[in-house]
């Protein structure tokens, strides 16, 4: 992503925006631009820049430095309070206009204003080489951070776990998803996280599993719901039918005398779990009528309604 383009803009929301709204724009371009549901070449480097900007704008502590030190928010030492970034900020813009003094990458004239040949070194006093306060005088080891991460899932990929390429900041891993993760569970990637200085170890890397919406199912905890369309005559006489699950095809007994809105239960055919029982399948019976009759069908459910006793509008 181009370090000038703003974390804000690429989910398309105000500064002071809440977290309600934030999530609620990541999870719409999120499925939007998810490279299993949009094909377009494009939409994939979309995805990861609005998964990056959910990840930092998503935790306040983050957001926080982001709105304070901009793109370099990352490279600020923890202990830099934004005023004395601000002074640095102004000492920048005026070596870049003069000219004098000016040594070294510097930051860019991006989201925090240096300007080009800046060095941020010579502006914090060493705390960007090595956080020394004074030459020759090390801070120590310092553990890496630790870093979040969402990934979003489908119903099925969910189900399935098994391994998947993701794009972390430059980075590409490849990981393996647990079987049967739920939406808003994290999965630790050991040593993936930020890198540690003068040897120390790097953080670990938490990824937050989201699952996307789907056509057929529902998921509540590892229990899935499903809804069963059924004919009149496999609800009134009972019948086994067919139901999809994420592992396939199953099937499951109507009892005679079924309506719309009752719920028949597979044990076991919801979400995996390791060391846990899994959830179960709850399939919603949806009783379906032809849209056009035959005239034979018509005629047989003109007897029926002849020789019937049965008002499903009376009281029992």
């Amino acid at each position: 992503m181009p370090p000038d383009r703003d974390f804000y803009e690429i989910l398309g929301v105000r500064r002071g925006a809440s977290q309600e709204d934030i999530q609620r724009a990541y999870r719409k371009l999120a499925r939007a631009n998810h490279p299993d549901v949009n094909k377009d070449p494009a939409a994939e480097d979309r995805f990861k820049e609005v998964s990056e900007a959910y990840s930092v704008l998503s935790d306040p502590e983050t957001r926080r430095r982001y709105d304070a030190f901009g793109p370099e928010f990352r490279q600020v030492p923890d202990d830099v309070d934004p005023e004395t970034w601000a002074r640095a900020r102004s000492r920048g813009a005026g070596a870049g206009r003069g000219g004098a003094g000016a040594r070294g990458a510097g930051a860019g004239a991006g989201f925090g204003g240096f300007q080009e040949g800046v060095d941020l070194d010579d502006l914090f006093g060493g705390l960007f080489s090595g956080r020394r306060g004074r030459p020759g005088a090390s801070w120590g080891p310092i553990p890496g951070a630790d870093q979040e991460a969402e990934i979003v899932l489908t119903v099925e990929e969910a189900y399935r776990g098994g391994p998947r390429s993701i794009t972390v900041g430059s980075r590409g891993l490849r990981v393996d998803i647990p079987p049967g993760v739920t939406d808003g569970q994290r999965v630790r990637l050991a040593g993936q996280g930020g890198r540690g200085g003068d040897g120390a170890p790097p953080g670990d890397l938490y990824l937050i599993i989201r699952i996307a919406p789907h056509p057929r199912y529902r998921i509540e905890g590892r229990d899935l719901h499903v809804l069963l369309p059924v004919t009149p005559w496999e609800a009134a006489l009972g019948a086994a039918v067919a139901v999809d699950t994420p592992a396939g095809e199953a099937k499951v007994k109507v009892p005679s005398g079924t309506s719309s809105g009752r719920r028949l239960r597979l044990r076991g055919r919801g979400m995996p779990s390791r060391g846990d029982k899994p959830g179960d399948l709850y399939a919603e019976v949806r009783v379906m009528v032809p849209d056009r009759l035959a005239e034979e069908e018509r005629e047989l459910f003109e007897q029926l309604a002849a020789v019937s006793a049965f008002d499903p509008r009376r009281r029992r």
